[in-house]
């Protein structure tokens, strides 16, 4: 298994885990869970990392349909100014490869930003680890395990 589904099998958390044949040539692994898996895109959400103009790796989890707001989440952050993190870097701090990094489980407990449109969602499908393989769990039990902070960070 992945840490992410050690973490909530081991805080005995209620997920449902669901994989799909991952092809590398898809443009968008998000995109591709939704469409393999026979999702609406507005359920399955993306993670994604982002760095400060002091140098702190950031989380951001957001729609997969959708892109990555980076004024909103520096000002759901505190700082002034972030750019996408260099993948190398977000690999490192995670330990997932990139187009599988799961939100959960991750090697160093990193500030992370849920889009509030997870709320109005029965449940999301986010990263479990692993290109091809997602965890279906409430926003809330996401957020209660990342230290998560809901904000509108997601562009359409």
């Amino acid at each position: 298994m992945t840490p992410a589904i050690d973490l909530l099998k081991k805080a005995k958390a209620d997920h449902h885990i669901h994989s799909y044949e991952h092809d590398p040539k898809s443009a968008s692994y998000g995109l591709e869970a939704a469409e393999k898996l026979g999702l609406e895109p507005a359920r399955v959400f993306k993670t994604l990392l982002a760095c400060s103009e002091k140098n702190e790796l950031l989380v951001a989890v957001v729609p997969v349909a959708g892109s990555l707001d980076l004024k909103a989440l520096a000002q759901a952050a505190g700082v002034k100014k972030v750019d996408m993190a260099d993948p190398m870097a977000a690999q490192r701090a995670t330990g997932y490869l990139v187009g599988g990094i799961s939100p959960l489980g991750q090697k160093k407990r990193l500030r992370t930003f849920i889009d509030s449109s997870a709320q109005a969602q029965p449940s999301i499908y986010v990263s479990a680890g692993r290109r091809g393989l997602e965890v279906e769990l409430t926003a809330e039990l996401l957020a209660r395990h990342t230290g998560g902070t809901f904000a509108s960070i997601g562009r359409p």
